[in-house]
């Protein structure tokens, strides 16, 4: 009896591999991250920059990985799940995130957290730049002109929570694809509840009940200290209305902008 049950387990163990149509892709994962352990272990690292060397390599016993400091949050710009995960899956796309979530909530963790993913491209916030180097990339399935899912934003948050938690992100940085990449990008969309994240902790958010705007207040200057890159000031103002006013598709700086500009400035400074 149990000669069959080991065997009936081996028979559904080699059916649970067959049906997974990732498995010559998380082959690739691994081998890639092979590989990098195995460049990791190089040391000392030969270069050609013509340096005088110490002959004696010595290792310092206090390192540790580095750690990310941002999420960018994105939308798939995609109707399926499945389709996002194939296009993390093709080299030639060249794009990945960390983490997809799927309409019913479902979460894909595609890579590491430590790992650099390609998700943000050309990027800028605040001082930073280069945002991939340094943040988590997360794709929520949605096309971008559809409302996303209670089971998405409830797996969201949990995941959040956690990544808050694991990695002592500040409550500033927790940030959109379409503020890193004002003009070039609009995820997540004008659907997507910043507000809700804000109210846990993730991102902030304005309150402008007693808000007096001083005459010489600078509004431009604000979104700069929110985090925005103003060298081009409509695309700035457009990527900031995503955000924190999407039922205003214009780009000027009403009244009611400098009330909530002044209200986030004091937020992000």
């Amino acid at each position: 009896m149990k000669r069959i049950l080991a065997f009936g387990g081996v028979i559904i163990f080699l059916a649970s591999c067959a049906h997974n149509k990732y498995t010559s892709t998380n082959k690739s994962y691994k081998k890639q991250v092979k590989n990098y352990a195995k460049l990791l272990g190089e040391y000392p690292i030969k270069d050609s920059a013509g340096l005088k060397y110490a002959d004696n390599w010595v290792g310092t016993t206090n390192f540790s990985m580095r750690r990310p400091n941002f999420v960018v949050i994105h939308h798939t710009a995609q109707n399926f799940c499945d389709s996002t995960l194939r296009t993390f899956t093709l080299p030639r796309t060249a794009v990945s995130a960390h983490y997809v979530i799927c309409k019913d909530g479902t979460v894909h963790h595609m890579l590491n957290d430590l790992l650099r993913a390609h998700h943000a491209g050309v990027s800028k916030w605040g001082n930073a730049t280069d945002l991939n180097s340094m943040s988590i990339g997360i794709e929520i399935d949605n096309n971008g002109f559809e409302p996303f899912t209670e089971a998405q934003m409830n797996s969201l948050l949990q995941l959040l929570d956690r990544l808050k938690k694991a990695y002592n992100i500040p409550q500033a940085n927790f940030i959109g694809h379409a503020d890193v990449a004002p003009g070039r990008k609009v995820d997540p969309s004008r659907y997507f509840s910043w507000q809700t994240l804000a109210e846990k902790g993730f991102g902030f958010w304005f309150d402008t009940t007693n808000v007096e705007v001083p005459p010489d207040f600078n509004a431009l200057q604000a979104l700069r200290i929110v985090g925005y890159n103003i060298n081009k000031p409509e695309i700035a103002i457009q990527s900031y209305k995503i955000h924190f006013v999407p039922q205003d598709t214009t780009r000027t700086i009403s009244d009611a902008d400098k009330k909530i500009l002044f209200d986030l400035e004091k937020k992000y400074q």
